[in-house]
């Protein structure tokens, strides 16, 4: 029963990677570094058409990694939590990938030489591999 369900689980990926190697947006996924042939159907089908997005606010709200605003006109605060309303799958995803960064440690990568900037700067682990700190990085 097991080696039956491995079986199908590697036919479910094999699929997934065929349908999605014949998207538009799969080079542009492939080239962004700690996305491999495991993450990327993965990355791919939850973002889904990037053409909906008309702005960087838009795709980071959908992450679910948007702040709520708490100004009452008195008081405006400049550090809000997150929403988390997106995707939860798609930010595994994204943490995924942060993860692979801060392992392989590659050399002249912008987004890895951010992660460490913050990382020395003290922040919380979440904080600096929050992608909305990040996306613009990529």
């Amino acid at each position: 029963m097991l080696a039956s369900a491995v079986e199908n689980c590697h036919a479910i990926q094999t699929e997934m990677k065929r349908v999605a190697s014949q998207l538009p947006e799969y080079t542009t996924v492939m080239e962004i570094y700690g996305v491999g042939k495991a993450v990327d159907p993965q990355l791919i089908a939850e973002i889904g058409d990037t053409r909906r997005f008309h702005s960087r606010k838009t795709i980071t709200a959908y992450f679910g990694y948007d702040s709520e605003n708490n100004d009452s006109g008195q008081k405006n605060s400049k550090s809000n939590p997150m929403t988390k309303k997106g995707s939860s799958a798609l930010r595994r995803t994204l943490f995924i990938i942060m993860q692979v960064l801060l392992q392989t440690k590659p050399q002249d990568n912008t987004v890895y030489d951010f992660l460490i900037k913050k990382q020395s700067e003290g922040k919380h682990y979440y904080s600096y591999m929050n992608v909305n700190t990040i996306y613009g990085k990529f």
